[in-house]
């Protein structure tokens, strides 16, 4: 699948059946699906959602009625302390699954915003024990998300405790840049990247001021290159050690 191809925004409506026509489900980053479980998915969805940059998908302190997987865009996820302070606890691309965390909290847990614009599959959240009852191993692969989930906020955690801000800042770059390159977002080795200093300063504890510093020594060393809101990877090897960064191939994932 060529980066031309790769989905974009849409607007409503949409047919009948749009997962049997879904352009993520062309990509290998997803494990495929069973006619009976693609149609479980179409009865379980209620529709699409579009928003714009800077909206809000999530209120932080009130519980969505909808799950969503999102389809196309980048987004986030986040809670702020009671002076504003903000910390991003993931970043979200096209596949991920979210809003599950509140269905088995008190309260809610995080809010999500929009980065660029994005449109998102929704899904309402209380059909979901329906959905287990009625086709466990998708049931399966929500859990399978959930846990995906979980190993990226070790990650983070392992990143804001133990490594330094130049390795805190390698570390984000090759995760999010090979987060990417597996959902086909790629062109001629650069990705979008839209987001600011403060997002990545939110994301990794660290000051604006530390952010701003750590991004251009690495931009000196050659290791990247940030040109208007694209990402490009120079030397990977070298960011992948600096961030302690080995992952393994990114297995397929599954895609509600």
């Amino acid at each position: 699948m060529k980066f031309e191809d790769y989905p974009r925004p849409v607007s409503p409506p949409r047919c009948a059946h749009p997962c049997e026509v879904c352009g993520l489900r062309q990509l290998p980053a997803f494990l495929p699906v069973t006619p009976e479980e693609l149609g479980a998915v179409e009865a379980f969805r209620s529709g699409t959602r579009i928003f714009e940059a800077g909206q809000s998908i999530i209120d932080e302190h009130r519980k969505s009625p909808l799950l969503f997987t999102l389809y196309s865009g980048w987004a986030f996820r986040f809670k702020t302390l009671s002076d504003g302070r903000r910390q991003i606890l993931s970043f979200l691309l096209p596949g991920d699954f979210v809003g599950l965390q509140d269905e088995f909290a008190d309260g809610h847990t995080h809010g999500v915003e929009a980065v660029t614009g994005v449109t998102l599959c929704a899904f309402p959240r209380e059909k979901l024990w329906s959905l287990f009852h009625a086709q466990p191993k998708l049931g399966y692969d929500i859990t399978w998300l959930a846990a995906g989930e979980e190993k990226m906020i070790d990650d983070n955690l392992v990143t804001a405790g133990r490594r330094n801000a130049s390795e805190r800042v390698a570390m984000l770059l090759m995760h999010l840049y090979r987060r990417a390159e597996r959902v086909g977002m790629v062109r001629d080795g650069w990705v979008e990247f839209p987001f600011n200093q403060q997002h990545i300063a939110d994301a990794l504890g660290l000051s604006l001021v530390h952010t701003n510093k750590t991004l251009r020594r690495l931009q000196a060393l050659g290791l990247h290159k940030l040109d208007a809101g694209w990402l490009r990877i120079l030397e990977p090897r070298a960011l992948e050690q600096l961030g302690d960064y080995f992952e393994r191939p990114l297995r397929p994932t599954p895609l509600i």
